[in-house]
């Protein structure tokens, strides 16, 4: 099973974020995010947030995961950050869950992650990435603020394929709001002789002398 695109949903919370967020000024994020989560109907949305950061794009998430029915879940550094994310996106109708506490530490507890937000200012983002136990249908993980990301030489696949069963399936970087680097990752099965996840690929070889096309996989 693998995560399936489903423009209406998409295009629902889309107009329900643009709906939700008027009283925002900001350039795109939050309807963005929230239509690709819900497109992909994601069931288990985490998000990082800490205090002053911007709440459009976490209510675009609290959207989304009532499109999927979903659970929506943030992680927040202190009390202060939770007391303010509370009050914020309560305002606009929403309660999802918070945990506060290292977002390394945390991520580690939560298991079948479809989608998840992490803010690139943070220097712990891409560890935090690299912990994330996703989903045996594959995730989308998206790296808001990442023109003013705190590690440079940043990479994708350094951070997805580490763990032997997840694959980079593709990634783009969007100029919307502070950039958005977005990954879809793909995740394999597991070598029970080695105990370590691998991810099956399909192949193909033309026959040069009878022309015939063999597919295979391994």
């Amino acid at each position: 099973m693998k995560l399936v695109w489903s423009p209406e949903t998409a295009s629902k919370a889309y107009i329900d974020t643009v709906k939700s967020c008027e009283i925002f000024n900001e350039s795109g994020v939050a309807e963005l995010v929230a239509a690709m989560a819900a497109g992909w109907n994601a069931g288990f949305i985490v998000e990082t947030w800490s205090q002053g950061g911007a709440i459009a794009t976490s209510i675009g998430l609290a959207v989304a995961s009532r499109h999927t029915s979903g659970r929506h879940l943030c992680i927040v550094p202190d009390e202060g950050s939770r007391l303010e994310y509370v009050e914020a996106i309560g305002e606009a109708g929403f309660s999802p869950e918070v945990i506060v506490g290292d977002a390394e530490e945390a991520v580690k507890g939560l298991v079948g992650i479809n989608f998840m937000v992490v803010d690139s200012r943070h220097k712990d983002f891409a560890g935090v990435l690299r912990l994330a136990k996703l989903s045996n249908r594959g995730a989308v993980l998206v790296c808001k603020n990442a023109y003013s990301r705190s590690a440079s030489n940043f990479r994708w696949r350094s951070v997805v394929e580490e763990e032997g069963s997840r694959r980079l399936h593709r990634s783009v970087f969007l100029p919307v709001g502070e950039g958005l680097d977005i990954a879809h990752v793909a995740v394999g099965g597991v070598n029970y002789r080695s105990g370590k996840g691998v991810v099956s690929r399909w192949f193909k070889h033309v026959d040069q002398q009878s022309g015939e096309l063999h597919v295979f996989r391994k």
